[in-house]
């Protein structure tokens, strides 16, 4: 069965506050002189790799493995997933 390469990506909800990327965001402008930078937001990729009949069943047991694993939480996080191959 061919191996397909996913992407699970893991990004807060747009209006949910995001300490890490405000943390990032004020040593950028502050310490280091990137002024030109204006948002920074962070999240998580799972880099996972699926056995799987084609691209489609891949996400679909990414995204089988997101919900029943809750790695996410849909009430503060955004998920998608890319197949990349």
């Amino acid at each position: 069965m061919p191996k397909f390469n996913a992407e699970v990506i893991i990004e807060g909800k747009k209006n949910a506050r995001d300490p890490e990327g405000e943390t990032i965001m004020r040593d950028l402008m502050m310490k280091h002189g990137y002024k030109m930078v204006s948002s920074v937001r962070s999240g998580k990729i799972l880099k996972v790799i699926v056995e799987a009949r084609d691209a489609s069943e891949a996400e679909a047991i990414c995204w089988k493995m997101v919900n029943e694993l809750r790695i996410y939480n849909p009430v503060a996080h955004s998920c998608s997933i890319k197949i990349i191959d």
